[in-house]
């Protein structure tokens, strides 16, 4: 009998509703959360609302991007997929627990969530701004807000802060005035502002005192690789792109980075694990957040081919362990609407797994969420779905839940 069959439901077991944990969702950043919250010595630059074509739409301007992120895909959740559109939104138009901490709780019951952990929206785009310092402002202008809101539920609404690296030694401090404020670990962009990536000698320091904090770090979709993008203006979330043909509506390219997002969450697993972080760091846990999980089962057998096949001719060397065994260990994959995740979580390890519902994102299963989970884990054990649904995270963050 395969582990997939000895972990298929039984008809004796348990049917209780499993109260879930969002382990990914987001706020919407209020229109004068810059301006309130960021450091005054950059206040003449802090990202600002304002009013964004001739219909009366609303955009964040952002010092630096060519065109404003526009309001219509941040808090399209529960939306007609024909009624969604990236322009012409404003903060009226939009959930008002994307900020209200009070309304907040009440869309969470209505998913049938009993707890979130909360990413940026517009702050996780500025991930890829090319200035680091106002980056980092941007990021403690967020971290300190986060913090207020957080504060009206703090038994709900968990917060994970904003780290900007721009050398180990600023990173370290930030990551200890993040935990000092109560957050349960830490959002990074994909790449940080040294010539050496996170692989390196250099930025070991910081992976110990992650360790010693007992921090997990967060590489959330959309926070790296599209630096070029915002600055030419090129990105989906303007709601408008550059005079190219290879860019117009409809055409496969733009469509294909859009619905790829992924990959650059899936490079920096890899780097991770070929670049030896977890050889010299084996307790550092690392959470790949809305970058889906289905792929996770090829992509370990992938990295396990290719280190026996090729780790010779290269010159690599050997490992203490197969890269699967780092990714099942060191790793921690988020999903919402993943029939895979679910269904091949005995191929990858379930206790790595965790749902989330993105709220308020128009990628989220909110507020069908429930009917999501029933259709998709038909079948599972009741151990895996609460694990998936409500343990690991829980555990993760150790955090107290209702079970």
């Amino acid at each position: 009998m395969s582990v997939a069959e000895l972990t298929r439901e039984d008809s004796t077991a348990d049917t209780r509703p499993i109260l879930a944990v969002s382990a990914d969702s987001h706020i919407t950043e209020p229109p004068n959360m810059y301006v309130d919250f960021i450091d005054p010595a950059f206040r003449d630059r802090a990202p600002y609302v304002a009013i964004e074509g001739d219909k009366g739409g609303e955009a964040f301007f952002v010092e630096g991007f060519a065109r404003p992120i526009a309001l219509g895909l941040l808090a399209a959740a529960g939306k007609d997929p024909r009624d969604i559109k990236v322009t012409d939104e404003r903060f009226s138009d939009l959930h008002l627990s994307g900020w209200d901490p009070k309304h907040r709780l009440a869309d969470q019951d209505r998913d049938g969530v009993q707890a979130e952990f909360i990413y940026p929206t517009v702050n996780m785009l500025i991930c890829n701004h090319p200035d680091g310092e106002f980056k980092r402002a941007c990021a403690w202008a967020y971290n300190r807000w986060l913090q207020t809101f957080c504060a009206e539920a703090p038994d709900r609404i968990y917060g994970l802060g904003q780290l900007i690296m721009i050398t180990p030694e600023q990173a370290i401090a930030d990551l200890r005035a993040i935990r000092d404020m109560g957050f349960r670990g830490v959002m990074m962009p994909g790449e940080p502002e040294t010539p050496e990536d996170f692989d390196q000698p250099l930025w070991d320091p910081f992976f110990s005192a992650a360790v010693e904090m007992d921090m997990p770090l967060s590489f959330h979709v959309l926070t790296s690789g599209m630096t070029k993008s915002f600055i030419e203006g090129n990105n989906i979330l303007s709601g408008k792109r550059a005079a190219n043909p290879s860019r117009a509506e409809g055409r496969g390219p733009p469509v294909a980075r859009t619905f790829g997002i992924v990959r650059n969450c899936q490079d920096i697993l890899s780097m991770f694990i070929f670049g030896r972080v977890f050889e010299r760091h084996p307790s550092l846990k690392l959470v790949c957040v809305e970058a889906d999980a289905g792929w996770a089962p090829h992509y370990m057998y992938r990295m396990d081919h290719y280190y026996r096949r090729h780790r010779h001719w290269n010159g690599y060397g050997d490992l203490p362990k197969l890269p699967s065994e780092f990714f099942k260990e060191n790793i921690w994959l988020t999903f919402q609407d993943d029939f895979t995740a679910f269904q091949f979580a005995d191929y990858m390890n379930p206790r790595r797994l965790m749902w989330a519902n993105d709220f308020p994102h128009s990628d989220s299963t909110w507020p069908w969420s429930q009917d999501i989970i029933e259709q998709q884990t038909e079948g599972l054990s009741r151990q895996n779905k609460e694990w998936i649904l409500r343990d690991n995270c829980a555990e993760l963050y150790g955090i107290d839940v209702i079970r």
